[in-house]
């Protein structure tokens, strides 16, 4: 097929604004394929960390954002190869792993390329060109299959959000022995509530502050309960346990990043429960005895996931019948990235996404 030669891709300079910027389209070399990107989503580390300002994952002393095109969620269809290339090939769809790491120490030999400490580690959108674009040059060791039944909205949320949030099941081991209660339902909370029902958990109860995003997390079909907070944690643990007709969750997950709902997971699990971390940012502040001690709780803190387990969930996704593009309640064409990212930043009810094979008004 005919290629492009320029295309248009989405920078974020790092003053509450999304700019457009042609570039020219390039050439995959040895590993690398060409994506044309579906869909790319926005993530909230996108908005805190680069839209807002200037400053690293982790604050001024992490890995700084290159000034590169932006989008650590994408997914697409592979529209070329360079040389090397075994594993995919022209027409393929693919949801792309959004860490490039070294290939060679133990993390990434494990697939948790999020977790390498190489100085050759580059996340896409951050230190090299991400998925807000028309096309992305990727490493074809980042890609995972998008099974057909799965759409390319599908394949951003899982490039992330979602992969994020099965890290977290996974860890707790969620089942149909028990409860789940997920606390914040932003996109990585709704996705923890959609994979938290296809993993069998009896009832799924879900806390958030926002009353806008609870009648969103209800509209989904996936929450038995959503519930405001009260403002002491274990006043809200008690209309979590009254929901579940229970002393409390046998698994919890805290997606909101924040000490309050942290503590609010944590009072919520019954005894000998286990809950796991992955909202980032904040603190954990928690009495100890009463809290952890005498209920026998374990802990888990989770950052992303690995590269099979996210192929893992793409394929459970698929047999579970569950389409997380149905968490999306906003999509963009690339033109309109800055309205896309305002609204991100704002009062999105749900999950933003760039769709750039989309023209405007379409």
């Amino acid at each position: 097929m005919s290629l492009k030669h320029d295309m248009t891709g989405v920078y974020l300079p790092g003053d509450s604004t999304a700019v457009l910027r042609e570039l020219a389209v390039p050439e995959p070399g040895p590993g690398q394929v060409l994506i044309e990107v579906g869909a790319s989503g926005i993530c909230g580390s996108d908005i805190g960390y680069i839209y807002h300002e200037h400053k690293g994952h982790r604050g001024v002393d992490g890995p700084a954002y290159r000034g590169v095109v932006a989008g650590h969620e994408p997914s697409g269809r592979i529209v070329a190869t360079g040389p090397g290339c075994r594993r995919f090939g022209s027409g393929d769809r693919v949801i792309v792993y959004h860490i490039a790491g070294c290939g060679l120490c133990d993390n990434c030999r494990r697939g948790y390329f999020i977790s390498c400490t190489s100085p050759q580690r580059e996340s896409y959108g951050w230190q090299r060109d991400g998925g807000h674009a028309h096309y992305l040059l990727a490493e074809e060791s980042t890609c995972v299959p998008l099974p057909d039944e799965l759409s390319y909205v599908d394949g951003a949320l899982i490039a992330c959000g979602f992969g994020t949030a099965y890290e977290g099941l996974r860890r707790i081991g969620v089942n149909g022995d028990g409860d789940l209660l997920v606390v914040g339902l932003g996109p990585v909370g709704l996705a923890a509530g959609m994979i938290g029902k296809g993993m069998g958990a009896r009832r799924v109860v879900g806390v958030e502050v926002s009353p806008q995003r609870r009648e969103w997390a209800d509209g989904l079909g996936v929450f038995d309960a959503t519930l405001a907070p009260e403002p002491d944690a274990e006043a809200t643990a008690g209309l979590v346990a009254d929901a579940l007709g229970a002393p409390g969750a046998l698994t919890a997950i805290d997606c909101s990043g924040s000490r309050a709902g942290r503590s609010t997971a944590i009072a919520g699990a019954d005894e000998w429960g286990r809950v796991s971390l992955v909202g980032e940012g904040g603190t954990l502040e928690t009495e100890v005895s009463d809290s952890l001690l005498h209920k026998q709780l374990t802990l888990y803190a989770s950052w992303v996931t690995s590269l099979p387990a996210m192929a893992e969930l793409a394929g459970n996704l698929a047999r579970w019948g569950l389409r997380p593009e149905h968490v999306v309640s906003d999509r963009f064409p690339l033109a309109e990235a800055d309205e896309a990212y305002q609204l991100a930043a704002g009062a999105s009810k749900g999950k933003v996404v760039l769709l750039p094979s989309e023209e405007p008004g379409s």
